[in-house]
């Protein structure tokens, strides 16, 4: 097979993959039954095909990394400010203890929660093992043959992958490590130092501000006192100007009060004349009219009368 053909291909199943690809995967990639033995790549050359696939990427925003799972296409480290942002959540933030327990763990490997605590001078959490083991960051690899069998702690290929290492003889010595605390130790102690000299320099400029403001603030109402009128006679209300009249009614309150007796009266003979029809309609009068002169008087037979 051809170089550059293998290339692509091998460039095609690294970025395809989600993890690590190791030779072995690579190699699979080719199987028996489909190849011929000429046809077949063996180590050396899925290896130079790696090589040159590295080399391509150089001053690319992107780097072909071998880790302990093996080989991935990752960001370059030195992008990852601007990377980060199309990434809403916040990364992780890790405590200090968490820290000193997983480097202890890396650095001492085996070991137990009791030496690890006899070092550090307190008490290890236990949210904080449950924490590196969630992440698959360290495992129990044993027991300690000691009265109790304390759980012996190492780190595994996913914390090796999580910081880009092939090995752990990769992980920085504890010589550079003390060197970078005593480096930031002593840069704490500059700060300190030239603290109070900071802080007087800044005053001193607040100072400064705060009397050219208060000389401009000054100038300003100078300013606008210059402006103002000397006369306000216009602004004072002349004694001859007459005041206007109050506004009469249209209705005298005399003439209210009568309308509304006269209404008020109306009301209660209409009231009395209802009462009255009432009163006849439901007491009828039995009492008989008077005949009238121009009627005959009816004579009643004896016969009736008399039977």
């Amino acid at each position: 097979m051809e170089a550059e053909q293998l290339q692509r291909i091998l460039e095609g199943a690294l970025l395809a993959s989600q993890k690590p690809l190791t030779e072995e995967k690579l190699a699979a990639l080719f199987p028996e039954d489909l190849y011929s033995e000429e046809e077949r790549p063996d180590g050396n050359q899925i290896r130079e095909a790696l090589v040159a696939i590295s080399e391509a990427c150089e001053g690319r925003g992107f780097e072909l990394k071998k880790v302990a799972s093996g080989y991935r296409f990752q960001v370059r480290q030195e992008l990852s400010p601007w990377v980060g942002r199309l990434w809403e959540e916040k990364p992780q933030r890790y405590t200090r203890a968490l820290l000193e327990t997983l480097a202890l763990i890396a650095y001492r490997q085996p070991i137990t929660r009791g030496e690890i605590e006899d070092i550090r001078g307190v008490a290890v959490s236990s949210n904080i093992i449950r924490t590196l083991q969630d992440r698959e960051w360290v495992r129990v690899v044993g027991h300690r043959d000691v009265p109790g069998r304390p759980a012996m702690f190492a780190t595994t290929r996913q914390f090796l992958d999580y910081f880009n290492l092939e090995n752990l003889n990769e992980l920085p010595p504890l010589s550079e490590i003390r060197n970078l605390e005593e480096a930031a130790r002593e840069l704490a102690e500059a700060n300190d130092q030239s603290r109070p000299e900071a802080e007087a320099a800044e005053a001193q400029e607040d100072t400064e501000v705060q009397e050219q403001s208060s000389d401009e603030l000054f100038a300003e109402l100078d300013e606008l006192e210059a402006d103002l009128p000397d006369n306000f006679d216009d602004l004072i209300r002349k004694k001859n100007v007459e005041e206007p009249e109050p506004a009469q009614p249209l209705v005298e309150q005399d003439t209210l009060v009568e309308q509304d007796t006269q209404t008020s009266d109306q009301s209660a003979e209409l009231f009395a004349e209802e009462d009255q029809v009432l009163h006849q309609a439901t007491n009828p009068s039995f009492e008989e009219e008077p005949a009238s002169e121009t009627e005959t008087p009816v004579e009643i037979s004896d016969e009736i009368t008399n039977p």
